[in-house]
């Protein structure tokens, strides 16, 4: 593509821009890199869909309209099919896997451009120096990083095949602070704390996520969140909360995250919002109306939730608490003491009983085990009969085997449940998902979120099922995850944003990633472009990597 330098491509997108709001047409021989024509244009606020012509110089959108009097350097006719922006996944876990999946196969092959990752408590960065775990690029050794600065720019040298935006993990901070303890932070440790958060805010990550299921959240009270979500507040940052409790202690959850928007001013976002267990199912509309009257009370509270009826986690979260004290080689004692493993075996059942519902519901994912491989896929209650022991006693073996390491499958949620978050209009689109790519031997069966998570809405839930209609699917994809995440000139399609964008056919798109074989890609998504570049063309990934890290 022929190339402008900067300042005529800002003269240019600044002419195109007064023209578009004259209501005039490009003039016969303006040119472009890129044209788009024909094809059925959705800016993805919402607004219906209208044919037109879609023009790109560089990097960025300098016409969409009639476009016939343009010329360009490549012409693609997109008759017949939609083309939106690109995909804003608001919830992902990449910041660690797209140092090994640097094309981002499993994300750009169902439209995800940008990612907002980092959630759930735990982010790559900010980490000691001296640590040599959290993040392994397989080509330089150690995570060639220590805060978010840096990780930033190694993320830049590596080339990635998207955008990427980084939350900073309470849990991270936490953990470098207090370790796994079960206690307060003193006044000191909680001042520590926050002067890495204010530091990641500065050097530019676009908030703060929790993780309070997970070690060591689970152990911080309300008081260390909300003051750590004062910063977030006086930096304009997002605070992203996988709450407390998803199953009978959701309502107390929703109380507490919106308790910190309230004391604070902070941006809330809940994430993955869904209710898990059978005996909970009746607590969603619940949880919904608390959200709504937050919001009506001035409490800039939000959600996103998944296209699934099945949650994954790690095994380890269905121990309680006290158990889980001190990190992997603290667990290990005690499922190696026998006092500390009786009591395991007699609280997991119970557990269990209320999410997600009962053993056979528990399928294991992943196993860091190989005498253990031959689970993966197999449910706890199976396992245990063919061990020929309590499911309880199966999943305690399979955790010591793995030094803790196993990540299951829960199918914990109510298809109706589902469709209730979908459709509500706090609720955009996050996968929960991770840069993947099926390349090698296949020893783990993860959920197939990663892969079919944005073509599963628009396939089964938008065409198939008419849960909302497809302007509405769209904008929770691109325009509200980007306005939430603060992420300029992603999200939606006008001149000079940026040209991240999705061609794709409503007829036919789906998502073909299934429990049983969750590494396959979508169909009826032929191209996706990152900053103004290719990164599928013709249902194809292609080799460039475009992707730029974005700082708020």
């Amino acid at each position: 593509m022929s190339r402008l330098n900067r300042r005529q491509f800002l003269t240019g997108a600044s002419l195109f821009a007064a023209a578009c709001a004259a209501g005039h047409t490009p003039r016969r021989g303006d040119r472009c890199d890129l044209l788009l024509r024909h094809g059925t244009v959705f800016v993805g606020d919402g607004s219906p869909g209208f044919v037109g012509d879609v023009a790109i110089t560089n990097d960025r959108i300098v016409w969409i309209g009639d476009c016939r009097g343009m010329t360009a350097e490549n012409v693609l006719d997109v008759d017949g099919l939609c083309v939106a922006p690109g995909f804003v996944d608001i919830h992902t876990h990449s910041d660690r896997s797209i140092f090994r999946h640097p094309g981002a196969e499993s994300r750009v092959y169902q439209g995800v451009t940008t990612e907002v990752t980092g959630n759930c408590g735990g982010s790559a960065a900010p980490r000691d120096a001296a640590a040599t775990t959290g993040g392994t690029d397989p080509d330089d050794g150690p995570a060639p990083w220590s805060d978010v600065a840096s990780y930033g720019e190694a993320w830049a040298r590596k080339g990635i095949a998207l955008n990427q935006a980084l939350l900073v993990g309470h849990g991270t901070l936490r953990r470098s602070v207090l370790g796994d303890v079960d206690r307060p932070a003193t006044e000191a440790e909680l001042a520590a704390m926050g002067r890495r958060l204010d530091l990641a805010l500065t050097q530019g990550a676009i908030g703060m996520s929790t993780g309070l299921e997970y070690v060591p959240g689970i152990y911080a009270p309300s008081s260390e969140i909300t003051f750590l979500a004062g910063i977030v507040a006086r930096h304009g940052g997002l605070y992203a909360s996988h709450m407390r409790s998803e199953e009978e202690r959701l309502l107390l959850a929703i109380d507490e995250v919106i308790a910190v928007g309230r004391d604070t001013g902070v941006r809330v976002q809940v994430s993955h919002l869904k209710a898990c267990g059978r005996g909970n199912w009746g607590k969603l509309d619940e949880a919904i109306l608390r959200l709504e009257r937050a919001r009506a009370e001035g409490i800039d509270v939000m959600a996103d939730a998944y296209p699934y009826t099945a949650y994954s986690t790690t095994l380890t979260i269905l121990l309680e608490p006290w158990s889980r004290e001190g990190g992997d080689d603290a667990v290990m004692q005690r499922l190696n003491d026998p006092a500390a493993r009786a009591r395991m075996l007699a609280e997991l059942p119970a557990h269990v009983a209320a999410d997600p519902g009962g053993f056979e519901l528990v399928v294991i994912a992943n196993v860091d085990h190989p005498p253990h491989q031959d689970c993966v896929g197999k449910d706890l209650a199976t396992i245990a009969a063919v061990w020929q022991v309590s499911p309880a006693e199966a999943c305690l073996r399979l955790l010591a085997g793995s030094r803790t390491n196993v990540s299951y499958i829960g199918h914990g949620m109510a298809d109706a449940g589902v469709e209730r978050v979908l459709q509500h209009p706090l609720v955009m689109i996050g996968s929960d998902g991770s840069s993947q790519a099926p390349v090698g031997r296949q020893l783990s069966r993860p959920h197939p979120r990663s892969y079919g998570t944005f073509p599963r809405v628009l396939g089964t839930y938008c065409r198939d099922r008419a849960l909302f209609d497809l302007p509405t699917a769209l904008a929770k994809m691109t325009s509200m995850p980007a306005a939430r995440a603060r992420l300029a000139a992603r999200g939606s399609l006008r001149v000079g944003n940026a040209a991240d964008l999705v061609v794709f056919d409503a007829a036919t798109i789906a998502d073909r990633a299934t429990y049983q074989e969750p590494q396959r890609y979508p169909v009826g998504m032929p191209h996706v472009l990152v900053n103004g570049q290719f990164v599928v063309r013709d249902g194809v990934a292609t080799a460039l990597r475009p992707g730029r890290f974005l700082r708020c």
